[in-house]
């Protein structure tokens, strides 16, 4: 999306701050969720992948190959997604959101008759899918599944707007990013609470959410074919 794409308002309902942020407190809390559940990370692959070689190293095979399945779930959810893209077009983003809706609802009411790997697939395409389709917010780059980009984009822009001769909008930029971080900490602090007390409903919150963005993109499409 070009620069003045976003300044004239035609920014894509799948890249509005409300859209994202949902998406960032789905992402934040199915972390969680998989974490209490299945000791495993559904977005953080960096983390999986250090926890695998830790092992690895220590002749801890078990526990190492415990770490497998979610980076390949994840790697299968980004073919998934990139071909989705190419297949589908605008409407990728929708049949993205009601594919996860699909898998955590199936996981949600699953879970206790699942082996743990199967839940931690489901869970880890999931959050590939969400990664790999919505990259941006307002035209601009960002995650909804971690936060170091989004904390790395806030803090540079903090720095240019104390430095001096930033760009007008700098501020709000370090605001939205700012946000994401706090939201995905919220929802993965929701989640952790949810999975704990009442684990067997704890996904509902994160496919009210996604929902929601659901609702929001097909309600933009209806407005657009107005």
């Amino acid at each position: 999306m070009s620069t003045l794409d976003v300044a004239t308002g035609a920014i894509r309902r799948e890249e509005t701050v409300g859209t994202v942020l949902l998406l960032a407190f789905a992402g934040g809390y199915i972390d969680a969720y998989t974490w209490i559940i299945h000791g495993v990370l559904a977005n953080a692959q960096t983390a999986n992948l250090i926890f695998l070689w830790v092992h690895a190293t220590a002749g801890n095979w078990t526990e190492a190959l415990h770490f497998v399945p979610p980076i390949l779930a994840f790697a299968a959810g980004i073919v998934v997604a990139a071909w989705l893209r190419r297949a589908a077009g605008e409407r990728a983003g929708v049949i993205s959101t009601l594919v996860e809706i699909i898998l955590l609802i199936a996981v949600g009411i699953l879970h206790n008759r699942l082996p743990d790997a199967a839940g931690t697939l489901g869970i880890s395409f999931v959050a590939a899918m969400q990664a790999a389709t919505f990259t941006r917010v307002e035209g601009t780059a960002c995650s909804t599944v971690m936060i170091t980009g989004n904390m790395r984009q806030a803090i540079e822009a903090i720095f240019a707007v104390a430095s001096g001769g930033a760009p007008v909008g700098t501020l709000r930029w370090s605001g939205i990013f700012l946000a994401l971080c706090a939201v995905f900490g919220f929802g993965a602090a929701a989640g952790a609470l949810a999975t704990k007390n009442i684990p067997d409903l704890a996904l509902g919150l994160p496919v009210v959410a996604l929902l929601i963005v659901l609702l929001r993109c097909e309600a933009s499409r209806s407005e657009g074919g107005q």
